[in-house]
Parts: structure tokens; sequence; C-alpha cells
């Protein structure tokens, strides 16, 4: 039997020390959010980085994690510290014993400003497109340039 992992690390400028430290108790409410789940979801880790000014936030797995909740927490900063641009990370999907589809990845970008996703992929997805003779760059369409 194999266990099944989600792993990313990445990092949020949140822009001033105050608001990382106003970012730590919306961590502590959404963790508590996530634990009443059920079941619980796996979450994320997050710490405030002073080497880099203490405006950073590093959120990352912890043994496993559910990129959804990146997305979510973000967008919760974004909404209350009005940040602006845009934003992503990737993770990886892993597993502890080789096993036929455990292995794959993806990537997700925001636009913090309007507070939604601007694009997402996952590499299982792109790579069937692609077997299946779509262009995996426009979501599957056919490739125009023929």
């Amino acid at each position: 039997m194999a266990d099944f992992f989600t792993h990313f690390s990445c990092v949020l400028d949140v822009d001033t020390v105050d608001n990382a430290a106003k970012a730590l108790d919306l961590y502590n409410a959404f963790m508590d959010e996530l634990a009443a789940e059920d079941p619980p979801s796996n979450g994320f880790r997050l710490s405030v980085e002073p080497e880099y000014g203490g405006t950073k936030l590093w959120m990352r797995d912890d043994v496993t994690g559910d990129p959804q909740q990146i997305v979510e927490f973000v967008l919760r900063c974004a909404r209350a510290f009005r940040l602006r641009g845009r934003w992503g990370f990737q993770w990886a999907n892993t597993a502890s014993r080789p096993r036929i589809g455990a292995f794959s990845g993806g990537a997700h970008l925001l636009d913090l400003g309007r507070r939604r996703t601007i694009s997402w992929i996952t590499t299982d997805r792109w790579l069937a497109i692609a077997l299946d003779g779509g262009n995996p760059d426009t979501g599957g369409q056919g490739d125009d340039r023929t």
C-alpha cells in the first residue's frame, strides 16, 4: 500500500509587518474552520519570514496539504489587505511507492486585486489533452497552427 502526498512551498508578500501579524490571526481562524470539516482538511503550515522584512508569509505542506486551501487563504489575505497584482504557486503530487497515476502536479494563478483565479492547470489534465490530440496550451482546443 502506498501513501499519497501533495507538496508545496510558496511565499505571499502582504506588504507590511502589521498585515503579516494580522495574517497569522486570519490563518488561525481559517485552520479552526478546516478542523471543523468532516473529514478535516490537511490544510497547510504558515509562518512569517523575518529575514525577508517580516512581510512575507511562507506557506507549505506538513507531510501533505491541500492546494485549494492555499488559494482560499490567499484570497482572504488579498481581501483583508487589499493586495493587488498576480500571484501564483505550484504543487507536486507524489506517492511513497511507485503507483500508476500517482505522480503529477499543477499550478494556480490568481488576480489578487479582483480576488479570483486567472488560470490553473494540473499536469495530468495537460497530458490527457495532449495524448487525446488536443492542444493542452489552449485548454484542449485543436492546434490552429497546422
